[in-house]
């Protein structure tokens, strides 16, 4: 089973590459933010939870997201691989999902952190509000979004770094040129 945690800041193109990445492996691509846009759009009880959250800018504990993951993961028992997007974002997510994928006899394959600066980011994020709308790219929930990767979310790397599972690809560029540079890494595996 192929694994992969595709890694990056907000605006990295992390759900562009994956598309491309879930087309090319057949994929199944577990995405947090789209799991809790879901919830949201459905209005559940967690849907209405994680609304708040998410609209001050915060990041979802770890309880909650877990859950919603391992959720999505036992719906696809036949899968031939998961594309994780966006998750872990801590280093005890990253040993929560490790702890569940060996549970069911699987582990990360590999993580490809996209490597993109902060001017690039803020530029790409500020064109998606444009066309989305979506509520946690308004510019004073980005500034925390990136604040918070920068400040957190990247101290996930030296974990799978250590296990020797860590590959860093330049987000800036063609995107088809970016997708090449992914698959030469996961057709090592």
């Amino acid at each position: 089973m192929l694994n992969l945690v595709i890694f990056g800041p907000p605006g990295a193109g992390k759900g562009t590459q994956s598309q491309k990445l879930i087309d090319k492996y057949q994929l199944v691509h577990v995405s947090t933010g789209d799991i809790f846009r879901a919830h949201i759009q459905d209005q559940t009880a967690l849907g209405q939870q994680v609304s708040q959250i998410i609209a001050e800018g915060n990041l979802v504990p770890d309880s909650i997201t877990i859950a919603m993951l391992e959720e999505e993961v036992k719906k696809n028992p036949d899968a031939k691989g998961f594309i994780f997007d966006g998750f872990p974002r801590t280093v005890a997510q990253a040993e929560a999902l490790d702890a569940f994928l060996a549970g069911i006899n699987s582990s990360i394959s590999v993580v490809i952190a996209l490597d993109v600066n902060e001017d690039e980011l803020k530029t790409r994020i500020a064109k998606r509000q444009e066309i989305s709308g979506r509520a946690d790219d308004a510019a004073d929930k980005l500034v925390k979004r990136i604040d918070e990767y920068f400040t957190k979310t990247i101290h996930v790397l030296p974990y799978y770094e250590a296990q020797g599972k860590l590959s860093k690809v330049n987000g800036i560029g063609d995107i088809d040129f970016i997708f090449g540079e992914l698959t030469a890494i996961i057709d090592n595996y």
